[in-house]
This record gives C-alpha cells, sequence and structure tokens, in this order.
C-alpha cells in the first residue's frame, strides 16, 4: 500500500514540476535588504495539537524534544517514515495549552492524517489552523515597527514571546538581515497589520529566498521522502535530538549520524548570471525534486534540488542535497550533464567534517 504522504505519480508530477517559480519585483528584494519589508506567507499551514498527551504523543512521533519544549522557545522538528526519510519537516512552538506545528501547505493535510492515525488511545487531537490564524515573515529593520505590536522582541533566534496579536518568533537572519514570523489569530494579526505602514508588504516568494539564504530546507511534496534529516544538515541546525527516546525512523537516524554514514549534505548555490542564458534555462527546469548531475558522472543523478527561488539580479538560489564527493572537483549541473551549472557558495553555517 502507498504512503499517504508518498510522491505524487510521475503524471502528476510533471505538472508541479513545469510551474515556474515565482519571480518577485525587483522592488521586493530592495524592500528586504534596504529598508524593511512584510509578507504574508500563504505557503504555510499550521496544526494545532491540544490534550493531555500532545507534548508525550508529538514526543514520540517527531526527532526533536517536544516534551521539554518551553513557552519562550520554538524548535525544528521533522517527522520521519519507518526508513528515517522525512515526510514533513516544522517550526513547533506552544501557544497557551496548544502545541503549534507550522508546516509547508503542501503536506499538511497528508501529515495531519497519517499523525491522527497513531494517536490510538493519547488524551491528544490534532486540529488544522491553517485557516484560522494569519502568519506573517518581517525581514530587514523591523524592529521599529514590530515594538507597536509587541511589548518585546524576542532577542536570539528561536526565541519566541506572546502578545495579544500572537506569537512572535526570532528565525535565522538572511543575506545579513534581521527576520521574525508573526503567528497569531487572523483577526487579531489583520487588525494590527496597519501598524506596519512604514514597511513594505511583499511577495510571500521573498521569504522563499530568505529561507534559502539562511540554510534553512523545507520539506515540500515533491521531495516528501527523499531525505534522512542529516541530508538537510537538520542535525546541524538543532532539529534533532539524539538523546530522546525512539520516533518512527529513529534507529536509522541516529545509525546514520554515529557510524559516520553521513555522505550527503545540503549545499547553498546559485544558478544563472545577469543577462545570463543559463539563468532562463533554470527558469524552466528548476523545482524541488529536479535531479543534479555531475561533469564527471553524467550517467546517474549526484543530488537533489530541496528548496529553489529567484534571487535578486536575475538569477535563482538553490539549496542542493548532494554527494559531498560531488563537491570535491569538477562541476554540478541542473538536470543534465549540460545543463545550467551550480555556482557552490558557503552556508551561513558550519557543517561537521566528516571521519
Amino acid at each position: 500500500m502507498n504512503s499517504p504522504l508518498a510522491p505524487a505519480p510521475a503524471t502528476a508530477a510533471v505538472t508541479t514540476a513545469a510551474a515556474p517559480l515565482e519571480r518577485p519585483a525587483a522592488g521586493d528584494f530592495d524592500a528586504v535588504l534596504e529598508r524593511g519589508a512584510w509578507m504574508r506567507l500563504t505557503q504555510f499551514g499550521a496544526i494545532d495539537a491540544t490534550g493531555d498527551d500532545a507534548a508525550n504523543f508529538l514526543h514520540s512521533q517527531l526527532t526533536n524534544d517536544i516534551q521539554h519544549l518551553d513557552a519562550a522557545n520554538a524548535r525544528l522538528a521533522g517527522y520521519c517514515s519507518p526508513k528515517g526519510r522525512l515526510l514533513a519537516s516544522f517550526l513547533t512552538w506552544r501557544t497557551g495549552e496548544t502545541i503549534r506545528l507550522l508546516v509547508s501547505k503542501d503536506v499538511q493535510p497528508a501529515v495531519q492524517k497519517r499523525l491522527s492515525m497513531f494517536i490510538l488511545r493519547a488524551k491528544a487531537r490534532l486540529a488544522d489552523a491553517s485557516d484560522a490564524i494569519a502568519v506573517v515573515g518581517l525581514a530587514g529593520d523591523v524592529r521599529g515597527a514590530l515594538s507597536r505590536v509587541f511589548d518585546a522582541l524576542p532577542d536570539g533566534v528561536h526565541v519566541k514571546v506572546d502578545g495579544a496579536a500572537g506569537s512572535l518568533i526570532r528565525v535565522p537572519d538572511a543575506a545579513g538581515r534581521l527576520r521574525y514570523l508573526w503567528v497569531g489569530p487572523k483577526a487579531e494579526v489583520e487588525a494590527r497589520l496597519g501598524t506596519l505602514s512604514e514597511l513594505a508588504q511583499v511577495s510571500p516568494a521573498v521569504w522563499d529566498w530568505l529561507d534559502i539564504r539562511a540554510g534553512e530546507a523545507r520539506i515540500t511534496q515533491p521531495v516528501v521522502e527523499q531525505f534522512v534529516p542529516q541530508m538537510i544538515n537538520y542535525d546541524v541546525l538543532g532539529g534533532v535530538n539524539f538523546r530522546k527516546g525512539c520516533y518512527p525512523g529513529q534507529e536509522v537516524v541516529a545509525r546514520s549520524q554515529y557510524r559516520g554514514t553521513i555522505k550527503r549534505r545540503t549545499a547553498l548555490a546559485r544558478i544563472g548570471a545577469e543577462a545570463d542564458a543559463a539563468a532562463g534555462a533554470a527558469a524552466g527546469a528548476l523545482h524541488a525534486g529536479a535531479e543534479l548531475f555531475h561533469s564527471d558522472d553524467p550517467g546517474q543523478p549526484c543530488g537533489m534540488v530541496v528548496n529553489a527561488a529567484a534571487a535578486p539580479a536575475g538569477v535563482y538560489d538553490v539549496l542542493a542535497e548532494i554527494k559531498l564527493a560531488a563537491l570535491e572537483s569538477g562541476s554540478v549541473h541542473l538536470g543534465a550533464a549540460d545543463g545550467p551549472a551550480l555556482a557552490f557558495e558557503p552556508l551561513p553555517y558550519s557543517l561537521p567534517v566528516e571521519a
């Protein structure tokens, strides 16, 4: 029987893959980089877990420690298949008596359905909160505007503060700019958006680009069940707790960590240059799940695009899961060995050196 989160059949995937990446206006990028901006993040959905056993249940299902998640912090977590492959990635936090899971909207229904199958006798309930909340991303010089909404601002990455308008979470900087997530009841958030009048409203696709520049991968439908958490650097980003108890796929994840078998990682890359034909070629072929090929071994893929987004100056930025050996020499190309070349750049964090 196929998993409810299995990748879509090839015919359906082709339709998804063919959809071009949205390219925001140049002014949208400028607003973030030169001033400050906000955006409605419609690409996210949310699952709310409630009940006496909600924390214990999620602790038994996810890669991170949910039992000891306190009210002042958020943390990354993954949900794996029994084979240790990621079905979803979350940012999770407590809001009152609720544990909220922020997840890519395209996988949210299937993830919630699958998690619900394992509740059994636990006193826990999962609800789709996507329509009840608003998710707003803010980036750049935004602290002044936010200080009119929240009494205090988070002072560290994944630190959270709560107020009448919901939760404010600082997330990793990107492109040298501060970033925050504001998530709260839709009516409360909408009523206060006017206080952000000094900031530009920009396309949500800018947030996708910023996530890539932060080196933080997101599991979307085209890459469901493709990666163990270490392949998208979740061990480095704090998305896996190796001291907690069992969860689906835990043995595979732990074995990869402790037996030195992590031979694939996610790297940051750029495709195309301004007025370069490669940018045009990439625009049609670039999408999550697209295969990558090495110049020295054109017959088989060496990696896969995890996330991709339009970047300033007409280029595209990519988080690419790839064999570490493929980065040592030669070149890596999108779609085929003669496709657009990837130019790799340093991540904003360091990866462990494998033995």
